[in-house]
């Protein structure tokens, strides 16, 4: 078995695929375009739903890639051995092309050959779907896997939650059963019998299988294009095959993990691993094509949590001048990947300017925070469990260092009450979200895609008012109205956003053709094209044109002509953090 860094398997995967017909694109925008039902990319999978759906991809069938991916539902399990708040997953996809004995057989190649990973197969083990009321038991995987020679006993069959693609099975949209596989990483020889449930098995690869489509119903109906679509967690493949204890111990963690170590006083590795995955999750997020900024919604509010959780564990650790050291992490993050993520490099400054800027403010608010406390304090024994909350939503003073704050007074903190508050947030939070994210690649409503169209003929619109710096820097559309996020340094003036306005319905009015194209990036370019030229588009690329007006990269869908959208008003526009302005607009 080989040992290997980074750069190699990220690269070695890559070709891997290429060799068996798959072209090689680049990896989406942290943040998904045209996308509101998710605030991330969290699987290679999100950026090429149209096409998993049946569009046309630009590249054809047979697709590879790395993708930089962001979750945060396990975010308080990072600092262990495998969780990572943002990571990257090598995938490969068929498009309606092969299915499940491809795709199965690539997997054991890559795994095991002798040319590639050269993992010995005694170490090896897998999972495949048991079946239910919904679907059948996948026993075509299970056969595929035994014909390569994996013994029956190290083939487990479990259920929807474990090997179903959503996990559960729940979620509307193209699904399906997947097969993971497993490596041991115990001592010694691993059991002749797979038991997933003994911690020693780690998941290395996830073959999805989506035969499936869940409508909103709750019906499973067949797809009549059927996909794979894959996916391998770079580093912790990385871990496993150095035979290391965990992923902040690989090669590209090295010279952060050293940083955040001399910077420490305390002994405390897990809080050292959390500022480390907290600042590289940072730094990926104000340095991504798309930028992400420190706000109190949304990504942004991600971003301050992730920077405020460092600033803490850092703290902990009794690092001195926490602003310095983190810029300074920050410029060790950026050297490291930007020879993969070149939009790290081209906003370095951004990075470095926001993440001071935020590390500063929050420490002036855990100073305010701590002088709250005192107040709350005098005239009772206790922090009840509404100041706790004011506290953390207020003042973004986080609980567990109230606990602390409380803990070295001699005294508690009402947690219960805390989280009987919190509940009733996130309740207020979810029944916004719902309407809210009704959108997106999921809703494919007339409207919706009238609104999608119109989002193009703003950006084109505002360009030509305010000037050639105005680039899209997010969307989020419903049936109910478009939002849009773009880059300008001031509000708009009434003439300016009446002058936007009267650009639009002139070009609704004029009822334009909307016409997509295939080309190379290079043709996109010479055309004018609008986009943000860098790791995010392939060799070829879906371009829309609105007349003569505007053109732009884009996966759609947009409607057929421009007549049929209606009459276009703004009705509010406002910050979305600096630098960034949002408009808000009905089409009625």
């Amino acid at each position: 078995m080989k040992k290997i860094g980074t750069n190699e398997l990220r690269e070695l995967y890559l070709q891997f695929f290429e060799s068996k017909g798959h072209v090689r694109i680049p990896g989406a925008p942290l943040v998904p375009e045209n996308d509101p039902s998710v605030l991330f990319t969290t699987a290679g999978m999100h950026p090429l739903v149209p096409y998993l759906k049946g569009a046309a991809h630009p590249a054809g069938r047979r697709l590879t890639n790395a993708q930089k991916c962001l979750r945060t539902k396990d975010i308080e399990a990072v600092g262990d051995s495998t969780h990572a708040t943002v990571f990257e997953m090598l995938g490969n996809w068929s498009l309606g092309d092969y299915f499940k004995e491809e795709a199965i057989s690539w997997s054991w190649e890559f795994l095991t050959g002798k040319k590639w990973l050269g993992i010995d197969t005694d170490y090896m083990a897998v999972s495949v779907f048991s079946g239910d009321d919904d679907a059948p038991r996948d026993m075509e995987s299970a056969k595929g896997w035994q014909q390569l020679g994996m013994p029956e006993r190290r083939i487990a069959f479990l259920g929807k939650e474990d090997n179903w693609w959503p996990a559960g099975g729940g979620a509307p949209g193209p699904q399906g059963p997947d097969t993971e596989m497993f490596f041991w990483t115990g001592p010694g020889k691993p059991p002749a019998t797979f038991d997933p449930a003994n911690t020693f098995w780690v998941e290395i690869w996830n073959d999805v299988f989506m035969q499936y489509d869940r409508s909103g119903g709750g019906q499973l109906s067949e797809l009549r294009q059927k996909n794979v679509d894959t996916g391998m967690g770079l580093e912790r493949v990385v871990m496993v095959l150095n035979a290391l204890k965990s992923i902040y111990e690989i090669d590209s963690f090295q010279e952060l993990m050293r940083l955040i170590h001399t910077a420490s006083v305390n002994d405390d590795e897990r809080s050292r691993r959390i500022v480390a995955d907290h600042l590289k999750a940072a730094v990926f997020l104000l340095g991504d094509s798309n930028p992400v900024l420190p706000a109190n919604t949304d990504q942004g509010y991600v971003l301050r949590r992730l920077i405020r959780r460092a600033v803490r564990s850092a703290r902990l650790l009794g690092a001195a001048d926490i602003p310095h050291v983190f810029v300074a992490a920050a410029g060790i993050v950026i050297d490291e990947f930007a020879g993969v993520y070149p939009s790290l490099m081209a906003n370095r400054d951004l990075v470095e300017r926001e993440l001071a800027i935020e590390v500063k403010n929050f420490m002036a608010t855990l100073d305010y925070g701590l002088k709250k406390i005192e107040e709350y304090l005098q005239n009772r024994s206790d922090l009840n469990g509404q100041q706790a909350f004011e506290l953390f939503t207020t003042y973004g003073f986080p609980l567990e260092m109230q606990i602390e704050e409380a803990t070295k007074r001699g005294t508690t903190v009402d947690t219960e009450g805390f989280m009987r508050e919190m509940e009733k947030h996130r309740t207020l939070s979810r029944t916004a979200a719902a309407g809210k994210f009704k959108g997106g690649l999921a809703d494919t409503s007339p409207q919706s895609v009238r609104y999608h169209t119109a989002t193009h003929l703003l950006h084109q619109a505002l360009r030509d008012v305010l000037g050639k710096h105005v680039l899209q820097r997010g969307s989020n559309i419903t049936p109910e109205r478009l939002r849009f996020d773009f880059s300008h340094p001031e509000k708009l003036t009434d003439v300016e956003r009446e002058r936007v306005a009267a650009i639009v319905n002139k070009k609704i009015q004029a009822d334009l053709p909307v016409v997509r194209r295939e080309m190379t990036v290079d043709e996109a370019k010479s055309a004018g094209a609008l986009g943000v030229f860098e790791e995010r588009y392939g060799d070829r690329v879906s371009v829309y044109s609105v007349g003569d007006y505007s053109r732009e990269i884009c996966g759609g869908p947009h409607v057929a002509r421009t007549g049929e959208m209606g009459v276009f008003r703004i009705v509010k526009e406002e910050s979305a953090g600096a630098g960034v302005r949002r408009i808000k607009a009905v089409l009625t």
